[in-house]
């Protein structure tokens, strides 16, 4: 398994103000020809062709799972 290292959108730079548990990160990973994204709470999305489709997976992930309460 080849781990791109691409991150993808809401992803959090891992700096200093937080955890990986409270600012999960999203990353690309490749299995042939097929990429999917992963994220450190353990989600991860469907294998698919275009690696656009899964940063999308990753975003709506990131959106509908991690974001704040009230920022809906």
């Amino acid at each position: 398994m080849l781990d791109s290292g691409d991150t993808g959108p809401g992803a959090d730079d891992g700096g200093p103000g937080g955890t990986a548990a409270d600012h999960p990160l999203t990353s690309m990973v490749e299995r042939g020809s097929f990429c999917l994204a992963r994220c450190t709470c353990g989600w991860s999305g469907p294998a698919r062709r275009a690696r656009g489709l899964a940063r999308d997976d990753a975003a709506a992930h990131s959106t509908t799972r991690h974001s704040a309460p009230g920022s809906r």
